[in-house]
């Protein structure tokens, strides 16, 4: 059974980082896209990060241009997504999603599925 799981969330001080990780359980990540989401309360979910099936591609929301980075290790079935300068603005429960291989400039949540849990991320000082 095909399946996403995400880690890493937490409570951290505006300007830390954290570092959230993507799991693929039963398949091999190899072929697909990985898209980071995140959605805040009362807001509609939105994109954060994706990147094609080699890691070659990447594409980052405006917001989180510069500070966040999208990473993948096939080897270790397993998508990053590093994120440093924290802000309040990044209160969010993060979710990761594969897609067929491309990430292409314009995605959004309807490419994607296979949804993961979420996993918290909390900004506060």
């Amino acid at each position: 059974q095909l399946q996403l799981v995400e880690s890493g969330g937490g409570l951290v001080q505006p300007g830390g980082s954290l570092r959230l990780s993507c799991a693929g359980i039963g398949f091999t990540m190899d072929y697909y896209a990985i898209g980071w989401f995140r959605q805040a309360p009362g807001k509609e979910r939105e994109g954060v990060s994706c990147t094609n099936s080699s890691g070659a591609i990447t594409h980052y929301a405006d917001s989180v241009k510069g500070r966040f980075t999208i990473s993948r290790d096939n080897a270790k079935n397993t998508v990053y997504l590093q994120m440093s300068s924290l802000e309040s603005e990044d209160t969010a429960v993060y979710y990761c999603a594969i897609a067929p291989a491309v990430c292409s400039v314009d995605y959004e949540a309807a490419d994607f599925g296979s949804w993961g849990q979420g996993t918290q991320v909390t900004v506060s000082s």
